[in-house]
Order: C-alpha cells, then structure tokens, then sequence
C-alpha cells in the first residue's frame, strides 16, 4: 500500500542537498528539538500500547482481539526503530531544510487533491484526512511561533526567499517525518489512526514548548530579535526596519478562526472537493466546453437563479397540510425543474440560459442526496416522507450558501441530520397522532414549508429547539432505560442462581438416597440459603461456605468407624448445625417448622453415628448403563448438527459481535410487522442482549446465537447510524466512481 502523502518530495529534497555544515545555533536548536521530540514520541507510543490493550482487553471476539495484541506486539518490536529514523528525518530537516512558501503548498496539494483522492484507497483517504485536520489544527494553534520562527530561520539559511521560505520544524514536516517513520509498521488503518492520534496529542499538540525556545536561541543569536506579531489578522514585521517599502511586504496569515472551521469540516470539505472534480471529469470525458466560452450562452448569475428559484411554491398545494407524512415520499426532479425555470426567462440578447458550473454541481449534488434519502432504508417511512417534502428548501438554500456540502456545521445540514438520527428509532406500529416525536418532526417540516424565504437562521432556530426537545425526550427515555437495563441484570442474575444451585443441588442428592428429611431441607430450605449466597457473593463472599455446608451435611451422614474421623464428626456437627439454622433464619423459614426441622436432623445425624448406619450410594442398574450409551450416540448426533449449525452462522456471530451499545436494528416478525429497537445492555453472565424502544422500554431479548439465526433468516436489519448527509455523500462518492471508472 502507498501511503507517500506527499513524503516523496522532501525525501528528494533532503537527498538532493548536501550535508554543508549550519549555524551553532540552528546546531542548537537541531539537538533540543531532537532531544524534546524524541521524549514527545516515547509518550505517545506508550499512549498507543495502552490503547490498543485496552481495545484488546474489551474485544468482542477472539479474532478482534488477536488483532490488538499483533498490532502492539508489531509496534513493539518495531518502536527503537521508528523513534530512530523520525529523528534522523528531523535532524535531516535542520541540514536541507525543505521549503515551506508556494512551492511546498503546490506540491503537497498535487499529492491530497481530489482527483488523486478519487483513485486511491479508502484507507489512504483517511489517513491522508487525518494528516491534514492535524496539520491545520497545528498551524492555527500555534500561529504566532510559527510566523516568527519562519521568518528568523529564512534570514538564517541563504537560499531561503519572501516567496520561498523555510522552516525545518513546520507541522507539516514533523507530520510526513513520522508518516514515513512508521512505513516500517505493518498494521491496519485502525492502529494506524489510533498511532496518528496519539502522535497529535503527546507530539504535535506540544510543540509550542519546543517553538518557543528555537525562538528564544535565535533571539540571543541577534536574529530579528524586535520581530512583531498581531494576532489573528497575521500581520507581523521586523522593527528594526522601519522604512516605508517594507511595510507592503508584511506577510499575512490565515485567520486562525477559518483555519480551525476548515479543520472541524476536513473531512467534509475533502469529500465535497472529490465529487466536485469527479462532476468535472465527467463534463471533460463528455466533451462539454467551459459555459464562459460559448458565446451563444449566458451564464446565469447567482442573484438571478435564488431569484428565479424563489418562484417556486415550497410545497405542493394539493397535499394535505395535516399529515405531510400521508402516502410515498416525493420525488423531484430538481434539475428538470431548474431547466424548466431557465427556459422561461426572457433573453434580450437571444443568447440561451445556461448555468455555471458550480451551480449545476450543487444542483446535482442536491438531486442525488435526496434520492439516496428516498432509498435510505435507515429512516422509517413516515420520517422519509416528511424528509421528502424539504428538496426545493434545501435546493434555495444550497444556491444562496454554497457551504452546505463543505460544512458539516451548515444549520440546514445538521438539522436534516438531527431530525434523522431522531427518526432512526420510529417504528411504523408506532401511532402518529400520539407520537411526540412524530409531532415535533412533522412541526419543524411544515414551518419550513410555511415560513422559509430564504433566510437560513430558521433553520438554525429550529434546530436549536428540536435539540431542546430531543435533550428533554432523551433524558427521559433514559432514566426509564436505567432501570429496565438494572432490572434486566437483575431478573438474569437471579434466573443463573436459581439454575444453578437447583444444578448443584441435584448433582450432590442424586449420588445417595438421603432421608426424606434431609432431602427437604437441602431442596426447600437450604436451596434459598444458596440462592441469596450466589446473589451477594460479589459483597459477601459466602457462596463457597453455603456449598459446604450440604458437602459436610452428606459427609456426617456417611459411616464413620475409624477413630479420627469419628472426632472429625464430632467437631463438625455443631457448627454445622449452627450454620443451617442461622441460614435458614436468615431466609425467614416458617419458624414452627424449622424447629420440627432440626430436630429430625439431630435425630437423623445422631442415630447415623451410634449406629454407624450408611447412607446408600445410588448404582447404576445395567438398563440404565445401556440408556445412557443410547443417550451417547443419540447426544452425538446431536452435536453434529449443532457443528453445523454453528458453522453457518459463524460469519453473522461476527456481525453480532459488532453491535455496540446504544445501536439501532430492525426485527421482522413471522407475520410481515416489524419493529426498531436499540440495544441497551449485554449481560455477560447469560449472553443474553437486551433491547428497548425509543422511550426506554424493554421490547425484546435474545442471545447471541438466537440474534444470528434471526441476521441468517433476514430477519434482523443493522441500521446505520452515521449522519444522513455524510453518508449520503459517501454513497454519492461511490455512484460517481462506479461512472467514471
């Protein structure tokens, strides 16, 4: 796999220059931030190692969980090296340091722009994702250091330029040093993000310690020591000049609040440049010239299309305002409807309406998201057709902002977003005119429709209060699910100690034909002794001392002749005694009776020991011992079939096993209905997983076996629970690829 991320570069960079000697400061400067990174580094990969044994420690089977343990033991092995080659790559940087102006910007957006992100793997596309949101994160936190430690290293190395300068400890060399470090590593994405995020939080997050003392050496060298910085409109110069030509040179930075909008929207902002220049592709291999170029066309202007687009009615007249959700979810064809609107505007110069094409890969943008929404089997029915009902609103808004797509902060997109995630857990047997969700999404669709005219602030108004409403409903649900969830645990703890003292309890008194006395106050009385022991033997530790008591019951019951076990016995009785009738004390046994009880014990054990009486071990008759071989073959079979079935639902155990908490499925009954759940707890002790509606309320268990059979029959859906847009755009990614390839 090439994960190069543009390393390439500065790799020929450094192996182009020679190793000419530099500076005692910047010597100075290379040995501290050397040192400093190397102590950075031994942080974060002791970070990684315990993640990834946490990880495998709360895996949720063995192949996940070898998985972790090879990754650590991968990174292990591999660490001294990769801490070793990081560091010669940075110490590399102080002797051919690569350039960090136009030249560096050109090449690296060369290596991450959307077009080579549409051929690479998903994998890359991450990593490559992560790299930048931490490289621009870096850059905006420490602005200041970094602007200044540039411009004092140019006046240091000769060859550096205004146009061209350099700056060995930039964040983006420190970031594509360790990405070719950890080339060395074989593991999967997941450890690979895992080792990038701890890269971030123990290296890169601390590198202003490290920018301030380069700063500080390069000071007391006498280099640009007045230098001056402003804050986040980026403007900075040298005091020390204070002519009037050098004032139109200073340098502006980004502003540090747009720089860490766009790291929040990275993800976003990548994907929506990839399907921008995929819709580009096709228009090139389709042979269609730029819009600006055909003299026979008039390029419709932004202002000029919202305007005609404000003509459009927001909702169809004829549908039932009561119940929008009413029949299919709608369908239309957005880009038909915009040519329709252009071919009747009127042209004085005869030229014909066409639009630019940003505007035609919004529009298109917008056509293909809602007709992923239509197709989304995620959100329940009434919710896709309510959602439906919002394409021409969201076509106006996309037109008058086109941040839409590139801001995953848009109040039009995290609304449609919340108002699917809400929507997720609706079960079409729910009843609608009683469902305050259902009433709160059908409210929020219908203002929209109602009031909307082109001011986008509603839409963040409205999401505000159906995040108030959902904050509400959800705190709600979730008291009610605590304490179906502890009751749950609870019902199933008691179900395993009643099953499996009635277990012991059968295995000890089938071995000997106990008086029926014994054998009642072992079964009915003592039984409830043990069940409370196994209840509270995490608080109490009693479980153990219960048992014994029926191992030294039937142990003084049994025929003792030799001398010390006859004083062993008489050692024994009494506390024995004490300790069945304090238990069954404890248990609130019907006094009378209890009494009666003890007494025909003593009478039993006493008349055991004078007369040296010997209970009967029951033996095997030989009808019995041909039963049990029957029952062998027969229990065979059996396990053949269950190797079988086990081996055909293996790969939906696995499928199980990726179910976390909190996750929405969809049941199908026998009869055709369904319903959603979310799954609330996984109670070890049974394997049993508990699910329960959107109100808290347990609806269904099943085990883990029980649940793959249901996946194997199609009877169990996995819902997706990412957000609506980002998958939308996913799946838009996908189509668009499957075309252009």
């Amino acid at each position: 796999m090439n994960k190069q991320s543009g390393i390439h570069y500065l790799r020929e960079h450094r192996e182009a220059g020679s190793n000419r000697p530099v500076p005692a400061e910047v010597t100075r400067i290379r040995d501290t931030v050397v040192a400093g990174l190397g102590d950075l580094l031994q942080g974060a990969f002791d970070a990684v190692d315990d993640s990834l044994f946490e990880l495998a420690n709360n895996a949720r089977s063995n192949n996940e969980q070898n998985r972790y343990f090879e990754a650590m033991r991968e990174i292990r092995i591999k660490r001294k090296g990769v801490e070793r080659h990081f560091q010669n790559t940075v110490a590399q940087y102080f002797a051919n340091p690569p350039h960090t102006g136009p030249l560096q910007e050109e090449n690296l957006s060369k290596q991450a722009s959307a077009d080579t992100l549409a051929l690479v793997g998903n994998d890359d596309l991450e990593e490559q994702v992560a790299l930048n949101a931490m490289i621009t994160k870096a850059k905006a936190h420490f602005q200041g250091p970094l602007l200044q430690l540039q411009t004092r290293f140019s006046q240091v190395y000769p060859e550096a330029t205004d146009e061209s300068p350099v700056n060995p400890m930039a964040p983006e060399h420190l970031c594509s040093a360790f990405t070719e470090a950890i080339q060395a590593l074989e593991i999967q994405i997941r450890e690979r993000l895992i080792l990038l995020k701890q890269f971030d939080r123990y290296v890169v997050s601390n590198l202003g310690m490290l920018l301030d003392e380069a700063n500080r050496i390069l000071i007391q060298a006498g280099i640009i020591p007045n230098f001056r910085y402003h804050g986040k409109a980026g403007q900075q110069h040298d005091a020390s000049k204070t002519q009037p030509a050098d004032a139109s040179k200073e340098e502006r930075a980004p502003d540090a609040s747009a720089t860490e909008g766009a790291g929040q929207a990275g993800d976003s902002s990548a994907v929506f440049e990839q399907i921008r220049k995929m819709l580009s592709l096709q228009r090139a291999n389709a042979g269609i010239p730029p819009r600006s170029s055909d003299p026979n066309v008039r390029v419709v202007g932004d202002s000029e299309l919202a305007s005609l687009l404000n003509s459009l009615p927001l909702s169809d007249a004829r549908q039932d305002q009561g119940n929008l959700s009413a029949g299919e979810p709608v369908s239309i064809d957005l880009r038909q409807l915009v040519q329709q609107l252009l071919s009747q505007t009127d042209t004085e110069d005869g030229r014909k309406p066409a639009l630019n094409e940003v505007d035609e890969d919004l529009i298109n943008l917008v056509s293909m998201l809602f007709e992923f929404i239509l197709d989304d089997y995620n959100l329940s029915a009434p919710v896709q057709v309510l959602i439906s009902r919002l394409q021409i609103p969201t076509l106006k808004v996309v037109i008058r902002d086109k941040s839409f797509f590139s801001q995953a902060t848009h109040p039009a997109r995290r609304l449609l977003n919340s108002l699917a995630r809400a929507g997720i857990g609706w079960s079409s047997s729910d009843e609608k005119t009683k469902d305050k969700l259902y009433g709160q999404i059908h409210n929020i669709v219908q203002r929209i429709l109602n009031e909307f005219d082109g001011d986008v602030s509603l839409f963040e108004t409205l999401n505000q209060e159906f995040e108030q409403f959902l904050e509400r409903e959800n705190r709600k649900a979730s008291l009610v699910e605590q304490r179906t969830r502890e009751s749950e645990r609870g019902r199933i703890k008691s179900q395993t100690a009643q099953q499996t003292v009635d277990n012991l309890l059968k295995q000890k008194v089938a071995r000997y034909k106990l008086p029926e006395s014994i054998h009642d106050i072992l079964m009915n009385g003592w039984s409830r002794v043990m069940f409370l022991a196994y209840l509270r033997d995490d608080v109490e530790h009693r479980w153990n001392a219960t048992v014994k008591v029926v191992d030294d019951l039937i142990w003084c019951l049994h025929p003792h002749q030799e001398d010390d076990e006859r004083d062993q016995w008489v050692r024994v009785v009494p506390g024995l005694l004490k300790s069945l009738r304090s238990g069954l004390e404890e248990v609130s046994y019907n006094s009378s009776r209890l009494d009666e009880m003890m007494g025909q014990l003593k009478h039993q054990l006493a008349e055991a020991f004078r007369t040296n009486a010997a209970i009967e071990a029951l033996q095997d008759s030989p009808e019995e011992s041909e039963e049990e071989e029957i029952a062998t073959v027969h229990q065979t079979a059996v396990e053949r079939q269950q190797e079988l079935e086990d081996a055909a639902i293996s790969e939906y155990v696995a499928q199980i096993d990726g179910i976390e908490i909190g996750n929405w499925v969809e049941f199908r009954l026998v009869n055709g209905a369904n319903f959603r759940c979310k799954l609330s707890a996984i109670i070890d002790e049974a394997d049993c997983f508990v699910f329960v509606n959107r109100m808290g309320l347990k609806v269904i268990e099943k085990t883990r076996i029980e649940l793959a059979h249901e996946m194997r029959r199609g009877r169990l859906t996995l819902l997706e629970q990412g957000a609506l847009i980002d998958r939308a755009l996913d799946a838009v990614v996908g189509t668009l690829r499957s075309k252009t390839a």
